[in-house]
Order: C-alpha cells, then structure tokens, then sequence
C-alpha cells in the first residue's frame, strides 16, 4: 500500500468508528478483508487510527470537522506535513482537498479541546492531579512505551536483555521496577521472540510491575488475583514468590489464555470459577484489579477517554466498592487486601480507599502509593489493606 492509500483507509475506518463502531472489531475486520496488505501496511493504518483517536477533538479542529477525512487532514496539519502531497485523488489515494478544505480548520481551542479531553473530564483531572493534569492530558496524546516484564524465575534482567539483543529487539532496563525493561526497538518483533516463546518475557508496564513489587509477597502465601483478567499480575506475583496461586475473574472468558501463559511462565495457577472463590480461601493476599476508568492508560485504549461519561464513572466506583467489599471477606484474618486501578482520577483511587475504611471500620490503610504518566509509565495506583489489632 501507498502511504496515500493508507491514509485512505485510516479514513474509512475512522468514519465507521464516528458512527458507532468499535475501533478494534473495525481495524480486525479490515485486515481480514485485506489480504493484499502485509504487516507493515496493518501497522501503519493502525499507528493512524489510534494516533486520531488520542487527538480526536485537537484533529478534528485542525481538519475543520469531526469526520475521518478532516481527522487524517488535522493529523497532517499537525505534523506540519502538506496534505496536497497525500490527497492527490490518484489510485486508492483521498480526493484532492476541496477549496473549503484548504480554507478550512483552526488552531485547537485552549483547555480542553487542545487537551483532548471531553469538556467534563478537565476538571476532574485538575482536581485529581493539580498543577500537572495539562501535563499529563497532554502525554496521553502521544503513544505509549511498550515496557516488558522478565521473569525473574527463568533469567535475570541482563540476560534476557541479551537474548532479545540477539534477535534485534532493543532495550534498555526501566527505573519503575527491578522487572522492567523498555523496548527501543522491534517492539512489534517480541511475540515472535524466543525470549517471549519460552516465557522469559511479557508484555507488561512498568507501573504495574512496580504495583507487584510493592505487595508483601512471601513464600508459603495463598493468594488469590481476584480480577485476574488475562492474568499478568497472576504470573507476575509467581514469579517473586513460591506462592500458592489463584485467579478469578467474574467473566471466566477473559482468563482463557492463562493457563498457557503460566505454561511458558513454569507456574502453577488454579482458576476458579466465577463467584467460587470464597469456596477457596481465605487467602493470605487478595489482590484487586478493579474495573475502572483506565486513564492512565488511555495512550493504549484511547477509544475510553470518548466512550466514559460520569454516569458511567458513578457507576464503575460503585462496582469497586461492591468488589471490595467481597474481596475482604475473602481475606484471611492476619492477610493483606490490595486494590488496584490504571486510573488517574482520585474518585477511583485515594478516594475509593478512603469509601471502603469508612464502610467497613475494622480495617486500616497500610499504605497508598500512585504512579504518574510523567515518570514514563501509564498512570497507576496501589492501597493495601489490613485487619486493625485489638490489644
């Protein structure tokens, strides 16, 4: 494909996403369709798509619209590129610009338009972050770093550093955790590795690799990843202790691929079944990776930053709660309870923890701690959690 032809594209599936699509079924769908174009024509288009998507009111400003064609046209005008040279109308190419077109498009208004924010979010992220919510609304306009974990069970940091050398993946070690590593290079080579084959390596941030690190995690335990989703935190607590492992997850389906990830990984886990868990426990450490907003990784799934309103927002805190609420009776009397956002917003983090002391007085804080997109890692955050003491 021309670089013309995938921008051409880029707009056809920008404009099925305006009018109520998902944007991965739309780009699968494509790509299934389109057999003619190889891995690289699959990147490019989707490097387009989500690089709109992230900037989507800030491009529509520029391109004069809200439409796929002025999303591609804004994208252009930002990166001060001639559109004229894309939008040529020759074979598979966009129509040349139209005179309204060229006239067309205006800088992004100050606040949240430039910000691309929905006009509702920009307060709550000021009242969340203060003085750095611009900072980071901005850096959520940008694509992500692709951070993996090693599995300290199989390698150190350093060799496996050296076996992805080998195979042309370049990285360098990540502060975040003592696990981390960033990719530099061949990031859309790893899957392919035999680093990530053999289970020496996944695909995990650095924040939610320095979240692990910071749970007291010791031989003998029994814990239980009560959202374990695709299971990464499962296998990521495996790997820093000989512990007894569950997994949960209130749609089974969403753990499918784990036993074969704990394969690679040479871990043991016990799935249970939805709403089996208390059949199980209690547990030492009940790890919860709650439903949320998942701001602080909206780089990654820029779809949600458009797709949540407040309604939903009330709606997810008190999910959160409910699941709170269940994990701690799933606790054992001298464990530990964990909870878990990628959120940036305090309603889910700080004040969720301080929502769930209220309500249940037996329990206190053991520590708070949050990540910030500023220190190169999406947004995150840890509360932990114990039983008060009577003397």
């Amino acid at each position: 494909m021309t670089p013309a032809a995938r921008v051409q594209t880029a707009i056809e599936i920008l404009d099925d996403y305006l009018a109520g699509g998902a944007v991965e079924p739309l780009l699968t769908g494509w790509a299934r369709r389109s057999r003619y174009a190889g891995s690289g024509d699959r990147a490019a288009v989707r490097d387009h798509v989500f690089s709109a998507l992230r900037n989507l009111r800030s491009f529509a400003a520029l391109g004069g619209t809200m439409s796929g064609r002025a999303l591609m046209l804004g994208a252009l005008r930002a990166a001060q590129q001639d559109p004229e040279a894309l939008f040529t109308g020759a074979r598979h190419a966009p129509p040349p610009l139209s005179g309204q077109e060229r006239a067309g498009g205006r800088p992004p208004a100050p606040g949240a338009e430039e910000l691309d924010l929905p006009d509702w979010l920009l307060p709550l992220m000021e009242r969340s972050l203060g003085a750095q919510a611009a900072s980071v609304a901005r850096i959520l306009k940008q694509r992500a770093p692709v951070h993996l974990r090693v599995n300290t069970l199989l390698a150190d940091r350093e060799a496996a550093e050296r076996l992805l050398r080998d195979e042309g993946i370049l990285t360098t070690p990540h502060p975040a955790a003592d696990t981390a590593l960033e990719v530099h290079e061949g990031a859309r080579r790893i899957r392919g590795t035999r680093a990530y084959r053999e289970g020496l390596v996944e695909l995990q941030d650095g924040a939610s690799q320095a979240a692990v690190e910071a749970l007291p995690l010791r031989d003998g335990m029994r814990v239980l990843d009560f959202c374990a989703g695709g299971g990464g935190k499962t296998l990521a607590m495996g790997a820093r202790a000989r512990v007894a492992l569950f997994a949960h997850d209130a749609d089974a389906a969403r753990m499918r691929d784990l036993p074969e990830r704990a394969r690679r990984a040479r871990l043991e886990v016990d799935l249970l079944a939805p709403g089996r868990a208390g059949e199980h426990g209690p547990f030492d450490l009940v790890l919860c990776d709650v439903p949320c907003s998942g701001s602080g990784a909206w780089r990654r799934s820029p779809e949600g930053k458009w797709m949540l309103t407040p309604e939903r927002l009330a709606e997810l805190g008190d999910i959160q709660a409910t699941i709170l609420r269940e994990a701690a009776s799933l606790t054992a009397p001298d464990g530990v309870l964990a909870y878990m956002t990628c959120s940036v917003l305090d309603c889910e983090n700080s004040a969720q923890a301080d929502r769930f002391l209220n309500e249940n007085s037996g329990w206190r804080r053991l520590s708070c701690r949050s990540w910030s997109l500023l220190d190169g890692t999406d947004g995150f955050f840890l509360a932990q959690f114990d039983r008060k003491t009577t003397d």
